[in-house]
């Protein structure tokens, strides 16, 4: 796969990922852990019968003996699923994109400390400067309990996915002697639905609310994970996590365009030093990357 494609298919991975905002601000009777609960299920699904047409029946044995690395990777894409749900019940769609833009910086922390990869001034300096915005934003919601709770669960986000896209760097290092991590995403999805579904009872969902959800499983989370795992075999987990930031412009354009969400000053102000942070940070770089 040559490097434009690979970045090609990233930028529709964003894509997909960034309707989870607009989406479920259109349920009817559906909250919190149920809405987890109900998108990891329709997720694990999904997953179950494409990894199964993909791996044939060795994969339900592979699961039993999967070693600690994707075990590993599986908690944090549930500990991803959940969190992300369980913020957007919480807080603005904008509140929880922005907060999950730190993830590019804990990402190449995660590589230095982890991969031994050398993290440039330029990239400490982005470090700060996206600091300050985040608290800047959680400043200003610290008299607004919800919205700080949703933030702060937003966090689990990009700390789960920086640990997640380092351990898929090294993993897609091994080469073809590596483990396949595809599975971790089922392994995911399945704790994600087992953790949330007591927590979720009694289920209120309306049939309209299970087909969002279900087109969240499906489309929203199963495809495009499978693709960013495939991916993270011919992107660097920094790259990657770079080119997710495109879920926040994409998602907050949505919220605003079809939920009628309204933008904060605040936001704007901590998300602007965020995103510029990071952006500088990138058009910095050597050329020779």
């Amino acid at each position: 796969m040559t490097h434009r494609r690979a970045v090609a298919l990233m930028v529709l991975v964003t894509l997909l990922w960034s309707i989870a905002g607009v989406v479920t601000r259109h349920l009817d009777a559906a909250r919190s852990f149920e809405v987890t609960f109900w998108r990891s299920l329709f997720t694990a699904l999904a997953l179950a019968v494409a990894l199964t047409a993909l791996r044939g029946p060795a994969l339900w044995s592979g699961l039993l003996r999967s070693g600690r690395v994707l075990w590993a990777s599986g908690l944090c894409w549930a500990v991803m699923f959940t969190a992300f749900m369980v913020s957007l019940t919480l807080t603005t769609v904008a509140n929880v994109l922005v907060t999950m833009a730190i993830g590019p910086m804990l990402t190449a922390i995660f590589s230095r400390v982890f991969l031994g990869r050398q993290l440039p001034l330029r990239t400490w300096l982005a470090i700060v400067v996206a600091g300050a915005g985040i608290s800047w934003m959680f400043g200003a919601e610290a008299g607004n309990g919800a919205s700080l709770l949703g933030s702060l669960v937003a966090c689990a986000v990009p700390l789960a996915g920086a640990a997640n896209w380092t351990l898929l760097q090294r993993a897609g290092e091994s080469g073809a002697q590596g483990p396949d991590m595809l599975p971790a995403l089922l392994l995911g999805a399945l704790i994600s639905a087992a953790v949330t579904l007591p927590l979720a009872w009694p289920l209120q969902a309306s049939r309209h609310d299970l087909g969002l959800l279900a087109l969240l499983g499906c489309v929203q989370l199963a495809l495009p994970c499978l693709l960013v795992v495939h991916l993270s075999r011919h992107l660097p987990a920094p790259e990657i996590a770079l080119l997710a930031l495109l879920e926040v412009v994409f998602g907050v354009a949505w919220a605003w365009l079809w939920a009628g969400e309204r933008l904060s000053s605040n936001v704007l102000t901590g998300g602007a030093l965020v995103l510029g942070a990071l952006v500088a940070n990138e058009a910095f770089a050597p050329r020779s990357r």
